[in-house]
């Protein structure tokens, strides 16, 4: 299933990629692909998990970062072999490619390091698809130069917000087209583009409340995949709480995007 997966996004079939930011924990990460995949199945979207073994980039020395590589790789592991679906995390340094590569599907280059040549390139010769989120300083034009870096075809471009001033970050509807036009997937990543960096006094906090009308928008513009954090209960999750989208709205966000999908796509073909 994991292959047959990773064929219908290479197809460029609509695709979600989902999970709580940071791993907490095996039974959270379980639970969470536990839901997400079943609702996937139901509605025939191709499903990848999502969570970091390592949150790098956090503002404050007191921020949980997550359990580190080897017990992150451990979960991750469980979750794609109960599950059978595909995993993504986050490569921070060129040291972590190989050992990471041995057991997800997909390699994400976080934004803040998304220029950082080697780590881009390193991540591409392992074969496996790159995930390569926008930096919030970067136009989209620029995409197009840093996935030719991975020097392969299987690159994923994530829009997830562009600074607009301190503490907030607007998305700008056309850089989907614009990035389509480099031949590589387009990904939106709905929670983080909603996120107020910083704006908790040391931590970001967010507005989940309009992940479904700004999926909505991005759907109708064209995108390939739509990224999105999701947590039991993000009133406790010890990263990105304020932004991540309840598991339980999860359905709702399905529900209301995926007749757009069918529109869109049934408009492409005629």
């Amino acid at each position: 299933m994991i292959e047959s997966t990773l064929k219908q996004i290479e197809n460029r079939e609509f695709f979600l990629i989902a999970g709580p930011c940071v791993i907490e924990s095996e039974e959270m990460c379980l639970q969470a692909a536990e839901v997400v995949a079943a609702l996937a199945r139901e509605r025939d979207i191709p499903y990848v998990f999502k969570s970091s073994f390592t949150k790098a980039n956090r503002l404050s020395k007191g921020s949980y970062t997550g359990p580190g590589r080897d017990n992150g790789l451990q979960i991750l592991a469980r979750v794609r072999r109960e599950f059978d679906i595909p995993v993504l995390t986050d490569v921070h340094e060129t040291v972590e490619i190989g050992t990471v590569a041995e057991v997800v599907d997909i390699l994400q280059i976080p934004a803040f390091l998304c220029r950082q040549t080697e780590l881009v390139a390193q991540a591409g010769a392992t074969g496996k698809w790159v995930n390569i989120k926008k930096g919030q300083f970067l136009a989209p034009e620029d995409m197009s130069r840093i996935a030719a870096k991975a020097e392969s075809k299987k690159v994923m471009l994530t829009e997830r917000g562009t600074t607009f001033g301190y503490r907030n970050l607007v998305v700008d509807f056309r850089s989907f087209p614009i990035m389509r036009k480099s031949g590589f997937l387009v990904v939106y990543d709905v929670t983080h583009s909603l996120q107020l960096p910083g704006g908790g006094g040391g931590v970001s906090t967010g507005q989940p409340e309009y992940v479904i009308p700004m999926s909505r928008a991005a759907m109708a513009s064209g995108i390939d995949g739509l990224f999105v954090e999701t947590h039991p209960d993000p009133s406790r999750a010890k990263s990105d709480a304020d932004s991540m989208l309840p598991l339980d709205q999860m359905e709702a966000l399905l529900d209301a995007i995926m007749p757009i999908y069918e529109k869109t796509r049934k408009h492409a073909k005629e």
